[in-house]
């Protein structure tokens, strides 16, 4: 597992807003995401991002990158961790595009992301 940050995703109340915010702040460029409620793919000069709406979380997910997901999501639970089965879309045209994602909790209950970044 390579273990570097290789996506990040903004979980906000409502994304149109954030683009807005975070365009302003930053400069990030935003393209139209796969989210069904409205989202946005976020092109950063370092780390690709995405930022959704209707987000009762409202936090940012930090994602982890691997090279095989089966594998690390076992590896997290033989380690103590736990992992989430929220489907994330993974049909074809969106796993080409972003690759896999997974939540995830370490063995105290921190959360985090894993990413399979596309092929």
């Amino acid at each position: 597992m390579a273990g570097e940050i290789s996506f990040f995703e903004l979980g906000v109340a409502d994304a149109d807003q954030a683009r807005s915010f975070y365009r302003e702040l930053f400069g990030w460029s935003f393209t139209p995401g796969p989210s069904a409620g409205g989202g946005y793919a976020i092109e950063t000069p370092n780390v690709a991002g995405g930022v959704h709406s209707g987000d009762p979380r409202a936090a940012p997910y930090l994602f982890f990158k691997v090279e095989d997901m089966t594998a690390a999501r076992e590896r997290v639970i033989a380690l103590g961790g736990t992992v989430d089965d929220f489907d994330l879309g993974e049909d074809e045209a969106t796993v080409a595009r972003f690759g896999r994602f997974t939540f995830c909790r370490d063995d105290q209950g921190s959360p985090f992301g894993l990413h399979e970044p596309p092929s």
